[in-house]
């Protein structure tokens, strides 16, 4: 009976979600830094003739791609977030305080202030190099991460070397800002403020298969997350196999996190604070339900910061990393404050 009933409140959970997370996806397309009539909003996405073309280009050309950026960007870093603090069995965790976003920067970094002469002859150039740099970055930080753990057992400890190793690729990025030009340091620098509206349409079949690939392995990762939850000698005895698993790991984090980093810059605190939000509400460790909670999550804050960041209106767009905290931070200092009271992450 109790099995039940947990199971329907999950269901409950998950489809008031998604239904939330609908509506807040289809405010994106009515609430933009243009006021444009809701009638005219219509017009445009049902193919009808609007008063003015420029209206009907901003809805399919800037709003409709920003609003599926905001959705799959919000998927991919909850998600991410949620694995790594799995991982490293740390609620602390998350692609941010690992430096796996400041890899992906460092990336990006090497290819625009540089000119994308060192990865020019691996056949990438343009937008593509950038993603090339983001995705290589990511990567390397998160398998230096990974080595760590195979030896360093304390979860702090393995936190304070991750905080290292982006601090160490902050300083890198400073050295290439140093020696690049005022056009190229302009160019990294409003990147790296966070932008959902940098993914054309053109672009947005790369950037949606890239991420639902990252999503769909670390759903296939359910089973094993949840017997790594017990430790890894419990999880070997399951029959689990560790190494596969965190190779598996490293590739969905990597793919998750560098696709977005490289489309929308490194945006903070939805891989961190995401997760705990999604726990809060489920009140479960089980991945089966967790994982798509957590996506949900991720979208409906994402999706409800880019609406905040239009709010000034014709003033401008204000940057997604000066909204994300204003949700993220609170979440992980309640969880601090109440971690004796809070016992989902072991649950």
């Amino acid at each position: 009976m109790n099995k039940n009933s947990n199971i329907s409140r999950s269901t409950l959970l998950i489809v008031g979600l998604t239904i939330l997370t609908i509506l807040l996806w289809v405010c994106n397309l009515f609430i933009g830094s243009v006021d444009i009539p809701a009638a005219e909003v219509v017009n445009a996405l049902t193919g009808q003739p609007c008063e003015k073309e420029s209206w009907r280009y901003i809805i399919v050309e800037s709003r409709i791609p920003q609003a599926i950026t905001a959705l799959l960007a919000g998927c991919s870093l909850a998600v991410a977030g949620l694995l790594l603090q799995t991982t490293f069995n740390n609620p602390l965790a998350g692609p941010s305080i690992l430096g796996i976003d400041t890899g992906a920067a460092l990336g990006v970094a090497v290819v625009m202030l540089t000119g994308g002469s060192l990865v020019a002859s691996a056949g990438f150039s343009g937008f593509l190099a950038t993603i090339f740099g983001a995705f290589i970055g990511a990567l390397t930080v998160l398998a230096v991460i990974l080595f760590f753990s195979t030896f360093v057992r304390n979860n702090l400890m393995l936190l304070i070397i991750g905080m290292m190793v982006g601090y160490l690729t902050s300083s890198l990025i400073s050295l290439l800002n140093f020696f690049a030009s005022a056009n190229q340091v302009h160019a990294y620098t409003m990147w790296g403020m966070g932008n959902l509206s940098g993914v054309s349409l053109q672009q947005l079949p790369g950037y949606t298969v890239a991420s639902v690939c990252g999503l769909i392995i670390a759903f296939m990762l359910s089973k094993p997350l949840n017997a790594m939850l017990l430790g890894t000698r419990y999880a070997e005895n399951l029959g689990v196999n560790i190494a596969l698993t965190r190779n598996l790991l490293l590739l969905a984090t990597g793919l998750l996190t560098a696709t977005t980093t490289a489309f929308c810059g490194p945006i903070t605190f939805i891989g961190l604070s995401v997760p705990h939000i999604a726990r809060l509400l489920l009140r479960s460790s089980n991945h089966n339900t967790l994982l798509p909670v957590t996506m949900l999550c991720g979208a409906i804050v994402l999706l409800l910061c880019n609406i905040i960041s239009t709010l000034p209106g014709n003033n401008g767009i204000i940057p997604i990393n000066a909204v994300t905290p204003l949700i993220g931070a609170p979440v992980i200092i309640y969880v601090i404050v109440n971690q004796k009271k809070i016992n989902y992450f072991n649950g």
